[in-house]
């Protein structure tokens, strides 16, 4: 069934004119290819949430040679499988092992790459767990084909003089390749190992088709008889393109600039990047208890909630609520297996990095929009990571002292300057305990199982998170305006500058990002800053003020907080919902006038284009949501924050065969700001609108000008407060 509604809205597009090459051309995989500080994009070439992932290993788009092309990226930016090189003999000095190719000319799709490299051109399409890839050499003579293992322990045979069989231990688990070739090859050197093999072939053009499984051999065998039985490059190019087509179909934009134009589609295309299916017709393997399941769903994995919790996962659960529902129903699956649910589920297991216990908040967003999943099994989860899991960042185990105090009194005891830690689950010595931004995500997630909580009809348990939502008051010091780090005899932190706080009090940003970390309570968040005119005029400050030190000083302390406007860190994921909350101020034209100024200065459709780590979709969801225009400022309340679109017409197409639809007459870069709006055909005189609104389909017309209408949107604020959903 998933199958015939791809393909059935593939063809819906293609006859209402919306041509592939139309879609397609807008995405530059490229964008963001040169990190500005961290981690750059990787122009990855897949089908759409499965489980080939195929790109090249070089540092970055200004590194000129590449290492390998792996046949597979096993987790986001982590774990690159069965390195392939494509060589010439005599172009290279040294060890065959070490060999690098030059490229040039390179084309890089959603669904397709190709490249000039010394001595011949390669190109490549995949299928979900295959790839087809082709190497014309430039001469019969010399032709070699090269492949090793990536991490530490791998082994190739060859079997007869057309297949290949390969095998990666990684991480603790295996990866198997089934590799044939169209013509002959034989073995020309192999390490003694087997970790690294050369073959030549006598062909000038060669092809190669290759099947993965994380299960065994035949198994990779039998997905690539399944997925490509032939030799038909052009075929499974198109099948992919046809894929690729019907997920960015999804949503159809008009108007705009050419650039804006591909930098939202490549947005929409980096949000496709994961989680990954990794379910091989009717059997997964799973590395949370190392065992091979039987499932006819599939069984998802690779995924940094604490990064995609923000806006990837909503933006999927509007786009496709049927793949959210198998994605969290993998999660449940995951604690069954293993007892907790993961921080960080990736391909290998639990990675317990960051902070929170976010797959709460994932789950009580998807409830509250009415996706189906085991319910009582999640909340079983979420419940046990919170209450008896450590909640110290980058560590599984259970509850330590740290733990305790927090449960007793409601904050995480922080240290002061100068002062050693004594409590060894703390991970040093960068992480550092994290203290005050501990006690904010908690409170949030903690919110979040009491939604679910109440859902499920345990008040108690509701009452118990209910209170652990508070917690945040605890740590803010009202004399400052801002959180701030608390001892454990209840003392505030002294000597200490609010810009510069590092990982011994706050996650990646500094104290003025978390001044804002309250999305489950705005309300009591306004309340505590002296109501919504103190908070508004902190809030106008955050973008305001310097950093009064020395670029290079500041990213030393703090390299992740990236895109500095003021003091807010636009790349980085605790930041994507503070321009919105203008909107909970009655005053959304500043959040209007924020988002232009934003994407416009921070965002391009150049290879710096990205003003931090994208983390597989999680900043470039900020950006879909955003040129959209509206913004789930509260995973968990299913309400959207209205911004300004940056298109004169949005189109989403959902699932139920509906379409929502903004529209922005009169809108032009000058004309951001919006006068009046209906949603079909009703005055809206507020600044929000809830999922349900959405998913019934409908207009929302926006009209634009130049100047602020300041008197749209100032009542009937959009709702954030404790006690939301209670039951009077």
């Amino acid at each position: 069934m998933k199958q015939f509604l791809c393909w059935a809205a593939a063809l819906t597009l293609l006859v209402t004119g919306c041509k592939s090459h139309d879609i397609l051309s807008e995405v530059d995989p490229t964008i963001g290819g040169v990190g500005v500080l961290l981690q750059p994009t990787r122009p990855t070439v897949q089908i759409p949430n499965q489980m080939v992932r195929w790109t090249p290993l070089r540092a970055d788009l200004l590194d000129d040679q590449v290492a390998d092309y792996p046949l597979t990226w096993a987790s986001h930016r982590q774990q690159f499988l069965f390195g392939f090189l494509p060589l010439v003999q005599g172009s290279w000095e040294g060890a065959w092992w070490a060999a690098r190719q030059v490229y040039d000319q390179e084309k890089n799709t959603p669904y397709s790459y190709s490249a000039r490299l010394e001595g011949c051109r390669i190109r490549f399409t995949p299928t979900a767990r295959c790839g087809i890839a082709e190497v014309v050499f430039d001469d019969k003579e010399g032709a070699l084909l090269r492949f090793k293992h990536l991490n530490g322990q791998g082994t190739f045979a060859l079997d007869g003089d057309r297949v290949l069989v390969g095998h990666e231990h990684f991480a603790g688990m295996d990866a198997y390749a089934c590799i044939e070739f169209d013509s002959p090859v034989q073995v020309v050197e192999a390490t003694p190992e087997g970790g690294c093999i050369l073959l030549s072939t006598s062909a000038q053009q060669v092809r190669m088709r290759y099947g993965l499984s994380y299960i065994d051999a035949g198994q990779a065998r039998a997905n690539l008889e399944k997925e490509i039985p032939g030799w038909d490059f052009d075929a499974v190019c198109k099948q992919a393109e046809q894929a690729w087509l019907a997920a960015l179909g999804k949503i159809e934009i008009e108007g705009g600039t050419e650039d804006q134009r591909r930098l939202f589609y490549t947005s929409l295309y980096r949000c496709y990047e994961r989680m990954i299916d990794i379910s091989e017709y009717g059997r997964y393997y799973s590395a949370f208890d190392h065992q091979v399941h039987e499932s006819d769903r599939p069984f998802y994995t690779d995924n940094w909630v604490w990064d995609t919790h923000v806006s990837l996962e909503p933006l999927q659960t509007i786009l496709n609520p049927e793949m959210e529902q198998d994605k969290l129903n993998s999660y449940v699956e995951m604690y069954r297996q293993c007892g907790d649910i993961p921080s960080f589920a990736v391909i290998w297991g639990d990675w317990p990095a960051m902070t929170g216990n976010y797959a709460a908040v994932w789950m009580a967003d998807a409830r509250a929009k009415g996706l189906q999943f085991d319910l009582e099994k999640g909340y079983e989860g979420v419940r046990h990571n919170g209450l008896e899991e450590t909640l110290l960042p980058w560590k599984n185990g259970p509850r330590c002292v740290l733990d305790q105090f927090y449960d007793a009194h409601g904050w995480y005891p922080a240290l002061h300057p100068g002062e050693e830690e004594t409590v060894p689950e703390v991970s040093l010595p960068w992480e550092r305990r994290q203290a005050v931004s501990l006690s904010t995500t908690f409170s949030y997630c903690d919110w979040a199982c009491a939604q679910l909580a109440r859902e499920l009809g345990k008040t108690d348990d509701e009452q118990l998170f209910l209170q652990r939502a508070a917690f945040y008051r605890n740590v803010y010091r009202p004399d400052k305006g801002m959180f701030w780090p608390k001892d454990k005899d209840g003392n505030w932190i002294e000597g200490v500058d609010p810009r510069y706080m590092d990982r011994a009090y706050f996650t990646e940003n500094n104290a003025y990002t978390f001044q804002w970390d309250v999305k489950h309570d705005l309300e009591g968040l306004f309340d505590l800053m002296g109501g919504r005119a103190e908070a508004e005029k902190k809030l106008d400050a955050l973008f305001r003020i310097p950093l009064s030190m020395a670029k290079f000083q500041f990213f030393t302390i703090l390299p992740d907080a990236t895109g500095m406007v003021g003091q807010f860190a636009m790349g980085n994921e605790p930041s994507f919902h503070i321009p919105y909350i203008y909107n909970y101020l009655g005053s959304p034209w500043k959040t209007q006038k924020r988002i232009h100024q934003l994407i416009d200065h921070l965002f391009a459709d150049t290879v710096s284009g990205i003003p931090g780590d994208e983390d597989g979709g999680g900043m470039s969801s900020f950006v879909v949501f955003s040129m959209m225009g509206f913004f789930p400022v509260t995973p968990g309340i299913p309400v959207y924050a209205i911004s300004s679109p940056f298109f004169d017409k949005t189109t989403i197409r959902l699932d139920n065969g509906k379409t929502f639809t903004v529209q922005a007459e009169g809108y032009s870069p000058d004309n951001k700001y919006i006068q009046s709006a209906r949603l079909n055909g009703r005055p809206l005189d507020r600044s929000w609108f809830t999922h349900e609104e959405l998913t019934a389909g409908g207009v929302l017309e926006l009209v634009m000008g130049p100047e602020p209408n300041k008197n749209w949107g100032k009542e009937n604020l959009p709702q954030s407060k404790l006690d939301y959903g209670v039951r009077k």
